[in-house]
């Protein structure tokens, strides 16, 4: 300054911040407000066009150094484009940074919001740093004019979950040339005309027949990691298990005839699924990515489009010999346990397109979403032999040597399935759910956002919440990944939205009986096959690729028991 003195750093960043301020937004309003004036009012605008001074502008830009009328034109009318386009963005965060100010959350970037903090090795770490810190929900920015609301507590999952907020269409579109517009996808009343169409393919009666299926399809996983370990003990088995639980949904909801676990074509649409998820959740990260057209000619979009022509042949391939199966069936008479007949039992059916689209979701949801339930409490419970020895004794009093397993004996399954509770409150399959509040909402502790505002529902976060989920033998910041089955024994009190392995509401999982129930058969059969212990090279990072996967495969080690009574012959 003149005088000598200078400006601290404070007040240099707010008089930058001022000055940008003042020095475009006013002038973007008058420059547009001007122009729009000018556009009504003819006669005025004429009189501007033959005044003297404009008229020598004019003759100056006819001058050979001088951009023509047109390109000033032009150029005026795409800085005000340029400054209309910013002052929207501006306007976009003030409202957000209004909506949001009863919620609170870390310091952002005012461009690239919390993008640092989840940039780690898996963002499920800052996550719970997080539900520590901020009760109930918080914020957290992608980016400085987009932001959502992080929600992990009981009260406010049953308020969200009551409604019928529609899921956010500006992420969940990106699933829609995969999975097609089927149950997952659809709003309003044609997602309930599907959901009930749908729901008889769920009866206990249907579900009753599956468990000898799901049996064998677990049973040829086995004999596969016997083969296996008898040359190393150590296994990945991630991708074992989602073969196993496709093979399972093919042969239960398509009565698909041999085992996919042979087929080399299965394992490659397995390979596609991994492909799509791991794509849509990077495009989803990516602002550039966000525009159709300029995704289609990154190799990232042409890859995501090979996956779905691959997924896509796979599953038409299926859906066809399927309708197959149910013509014959029904001209003869004979029971069909398809889960997507053209024809439902109150006459009604679906068109070509939507019974594709329900194959594809059925076929993802049916086996991705499974598998990773099953592999995550198989680490669970490697990672805790004494609970593994209780739950292998208890099957054993139960199945003897497992050449047999009925429905009657899943539910005689209780400390099992305390424990296998456990382990999905610590490994949910599907982490988190979205949903942009259609009109405003009002919390019980009087909080409160409007129409518009992006919602993420943490299933993570709210299964692993201290306030939710106490263990009084641990200190607070241990709590959290305390395995302790005794939390879901019989007679003990939780909050009815504490625990949400299959959402809840209304649009909860259609099929949870099922995936309960194969979870129940495929950890009792494994349990009376093999121990299992974790690698502690290669210890699971768990991170949300559409369901809970881990960024380094599932690891354990093996050991078959050479015979009911628990001997172990280590391979």
């Amino acid at each position: 300054m003149k005088t000598g003195s200078s400006l601290s750093d404070k007040d240099l960043h707010a008089e930058v911040d001022k000055v940008m301020f003042k020095g475009q937004e006013t002038t973007t309003s008058g420059i547009s407000w001007i122009l729009y004036s000018l556009v009504s009012h003819p006669v005025h605008q004429q009189r501007c066009l033959t005044h003297p001074s404009l008229h020598q502008v004019l003759l100056d830009t006819t001058m050979p150094s001088s951009p023509s009328q047109e390109d000033r034109v032009v150029s005026l009318l795409g800085l005000v484009l340029l400054l209309l386009k910013a002052a929207q963005l501006y306007l976009r965060r003030q409202w957000l940074l209004k909506a949001l100010h009863q919620f609170p959350s870390p310091p952002s970037h005012w461009f690239y919001g919390h993008k640092k903090e989840f940039q780690k090795e898996s963002e499920l770490p800052p996550l719970l740093e997080r539900v520590e810190k901020y009760p109930k929900a918080c914020v957290r920015w992608l980016w400085g004019t987009k932001a959502l609301v992080l929600v992990y507590d009981p009260d406010y999952m049953k308020v969200f979950l009551g409604r019928s907020d529609p899921k956010p269409h500006r992420t969940y579109k990106y699933l829609a040339p995969w999975i097609g517009t089927g149950l997952l996808l659809l709003e309003g009343q044609k997602w309930f005309q599907h959901r009930r169409m749908l729901t008889p393919a769920f009866r206990y009666d249907i579900l009753k027949a599956y468990v000898g299926i799901m049996a064998d399809s677990v049973r040829v996983m086995l004999d596969k990691w016997e083969e296996l370990v008898s040359q190393d003990s150590h296994l990945e088995i991630f991708g074992h298990v989602s073969l196993m639980t496709l093979d399972t949904i093919m042969k239960c909801a398509f009565s698909h005839q041999g085992s996919v676990q042979m087929d080399r074509s299965s394992q490659s649409y397995i390979q596609a699924i991994r492909d799509l998820s791991h794509l849509i959740v990077s495009r989803l990260r990516n602002a550039f990515h966000q525009n159709d057209l300029i995704y289609r000619l990154t190799p990232e979009g042409r890859w995501n489009h090979r996956a779905c022509q691959l997924t896509h042949q796979h599953t038409v391939s299926v859906a066809k010999r399927s309708l197959s199966f149910w013509a014959e069936a029904h001209r003869k008479g004979r029971p069909c346990t398809l889960a997507l007949p053209p024809q439902m039992e109150n006459g009604s059916s679906l068109s070509d397109e939507d019974l594709r689209a329900e194959v594809d979701t059925f076929m993802f949801e049916g086996h991705d979403t499974t598998a990773s339930g099953i592999s995550w409490i198989l680490y669970a419970l490697a990672s805790h032999p004494e609970h593994q020895q209780r739950c292998r004794e208890e099957i054993q009093s139960l199945l003897g040597d497992g050449a047999s397993i009925t429905w009657d004996h899943l539910d005689q399954m209780r400390y099992t399935t305390m424990c296998i509770k456990e382990a999905m409150r610590l490994y949910p399959p599907v982490p988190f759910i979205g949903r942009e509040l259609r009109k405003p909402i009002t919390f019980p502790d009087g909080r409160s956002l409007p129409a518009g505002i992006l919602v993420s529902l943490s299933f993570y976060g709210l299964h692993h919440n201290p306030n939710v989920w106490p263990n009084p033998e641990a200190t607070p910041l241990f709590s959290l990944q305390v395995f302790d089955p005794t939390r879901f024994s019989p007679g003990s009190t939780q909050h009815s939205y504490a625990f949400l392995p299959f959402s809840g509401g209304s649009r909860n999982c259609i099929g949870k009986q099922f995936a309960m129930n194969e979870l129940k058969v495929a950890v009792a059969l494994t349990l009376l096959r093999f121990e299992l212990s974790p690698d502690p090279s290669r210890v699971p990072v768990p991170t949300p690729i559409m369901v809970l996967r881990s960024k380094n495969g599932i690891h354990l080690q093996l050991r078959k028991l050479s015979d009911p009574g628990g001997d172990k012959d280590k391979l």
